[in-house]
């Protein structure tokens, strides 16, 4: 027997207890009674009018974000891939940093911008024009698909640009020749070719809207209404309904599992093929005069996503009051020493960056040994273990959250209450995105060059540490960067599984909301744009290349 073989089953049998384990004890306490299964809470989920809202309300949210991020990312992913805008490096740049910015930070900053009160916008409007009311509410439902779809729409321009890039331009200068107009060309050549990512990322936008706590949890509870993630936390308050909390979740989980499923299959088509393949030349269509208006209208957007937010929240950090114009007078360092003098603040740093380091460490060696086994079939099942590798896609984070509770609140497992919960949390909920980098980091190593190794004698461990690691290190240190950020920006699972001694970053952030406490909250938020951007710094100088895909 290859000696081998026990690693790569341990490592089989950690994804499956990861992933099994919660989601049975997700299923067996929603169908908990005290005289057996029963379907009382899947019925009072549904027949009660407050859950039934929240349930629609999500709805709304999410089909709205993903119009509204189809609208916005689709013509900016023409813009930057096919003409010749003039900075498409800037605007990828900018892009990204939207991508990596915390939808939860950029809501906390437009409270600050747009609140109906004390917002800065408001106050600019009221003093030019003498209005009494404001000019904007981010509180409420258009204040809330307004700020997710400005952190949303960068996943349906990467599956756009990605996608757009592919296809050479001969295609659609052979149907010009033929007498097509440029219209035409566009609606019967490039539409068809681009219309799986386009309804992809339109389904990942939507994916994105239904698992959101944070932007909802500041900009819709002000405004007295709920969704389905803020309504399971809610749950989780004094008495938690941990019964109800699993009914409620099923839903969410099963609505992400199918638009996934419907996702993939969209993905999946090879009904349309571009002839000239990745070697196909790409001419940039000139814009003319567009060209600075087209610049003007993607920085208009991005000024609402980076700009503007990262303004407030610097201005909020060093100012005594954040509302009042940023005088001499008004200058101060008073909130940094404020919220780093704070043991609380400085306990969550030191547990925010633990489990940063320990998630992103065991989860890049956790994935790159699934991919490697996945990708060399070095086990019966593989093709099943790639499927729950990327199962937790399906997961939105105050689902897994409840999971994880009802399954380690109760013996043989105690951990609620450690970090080990939060552990186990981030490493299910970041393993899909470390598995993606390691496939294609493997993908990407050639067989052959292992059984090289494995003739003259060594064996398949031995030609894992000598050939196969260092030859995808780059990748797999890449892989650490992609957890590491997803676990430093991460906030719907603690929110749920955090305890007075473990809160991290993201959970302070929120608790100083309640406290009104603004200028800690833009220091600490600044904090975690730092260190999520120095993660980012160290991927693109390892990849050579940025998360939204482009050519350098």
């Amino acid at each position: 027997m290859e000696r081998s073989l026990p690693v790569w089953v341990l490592a089989a049998l950690a994804l499956v207890l990861l992933m099994a384990l919660p989601l049975g004890w997700l299923g067996y306490v929603s169908l908990g009674g005290e005289d057996g299964a029963t379907l009382a809470h899947y019925r009072q989920v549904f027949t009660d009018g407050a859950l039934r809202q929240a349930l629609w309300n999500t709805v709304v949210l999410a089909f709205w974000v993903g119009l509204a991020s189809l609208a916005i990312g689709a013509p900016m992913a023409w813009l930057a891939a096919r003409t010749d805008l003039p900075g498409p490096r800037l605007i990828r740049g900018l892009i990204l940093a939207s991508f990596v910015t915390p939808p939860f930070l950029g809501a906390f900053a437009w409270v600050m911008l747009a609140g109906p009160n004390a917002g800065l916008l408001n106050k600019l409007y009221r003093s030019l024009t003498g209005a009494e009311g404001p000019l904007l509410n981010v509180f409420g439902m258009p204040g809330l698909i307004f700020v997710v779809t400005i952190y949303t729409f960068p996943y349906v321009f990467i599956m756009i640009a990605n996608t757009l890039e592919l296809i050479p331009s001969d295609v659609e200068e052979a149907a010009a020749m033929l007498g097509a107009s440029r219209l035409r060309v566009a609606l019967s050549v490039t539409l068809p070719m681009v219309l799986p990512a386009i309804l992809s990322g339109f389904i990942l936008a939507v994916l994105q809207a239904l698992a959101l706590f944070g932007s909802p949890a500041i900009l819709a509870l002000p405004a007295g209404f709920h969704t389905v993630t803020t309504q399971i936390w809610a749950l989780f308050q004094y008495p938690p309904k941990v019964e109800m909390a699993a009914a409620f979740s099923v839903p969410l989980l099963l609505a992400t599992a199918l638009l996934l499923t419907l996702q993939k299959r969209l993905l999946g088509r090879r009904g349309y093929a571009a002839i000239g393949g990745k070697g196909g030349r790409r001419r940039r269509i000139p814009l003319g005069p567009w060209r600075l208006p087209a610049l003007a209208a993607c920085l208009g957007v991005l000024a609402c996503s980076i700009f503007l937010p990262y303004a407030i929240l610097a201005k909020a950090a060093f100012a005594r009051a954040w509302a009042q114009p940023l005088t001499a007078d008004n200058l101060t360092l008073a909130n940094v020493a404020f919220t780093f003098q704070q043991g609380s603040t400085r306990s969550a740093i030191l547990n925010t960056l633990e489990l940063g380091v320990l998630t992103a460490c065991v989860g890049a060696g956790l994935a790159a040994l699934l991919a490697y086994v996945i990708n060399r079939k070095l086990i019966p099942g593989h093709q099943a273990l790639a499927f729950l590798t990327l199962a937790p896609v399906a997961i939105p984070g105050v689902v897994l959250a409840v999971a994880l509770f009802v399954t380690y609140t109760r013996p043989p497992l105690l951990l609620y209450g450690s970090l080990t919960i939060l552990f186990i949390a981030y490493l299910t909920k970041e393993l899909p995105v470390g598995y993606a980098q390691s496939d294609a980091t493997f993908k990407g190593v050639h067989p052959e060059l292992e059984e090289a190794g494995r003739i003259l004698g060594a064996g398949r461990l031995r030609v894992l540490g000598e050939i196969t690691a260092p030859l995808a290190r780059s990748g797999i240190i890449a892989t650490w960067c992609f957890v590491f950020i997803g676990v430093i920006r991460e906030l719907s699972a603690s929110i749920i599984l955090f305890t007075p001694n473990t809160k991290v970053i993201s959970v302070v952030i929120f608790d100083l909301k309640e406290e009104g406490e603004f200028g800690a909250i833009a220091v600490l938020g600044l904090f975690m744009l730092l260190m999520t951007f120095a993660a980012v710094l160290v991927v693109q100088t390892l990849l050579g290349r940025d998360f939204v895909g482009g050519k350098e």
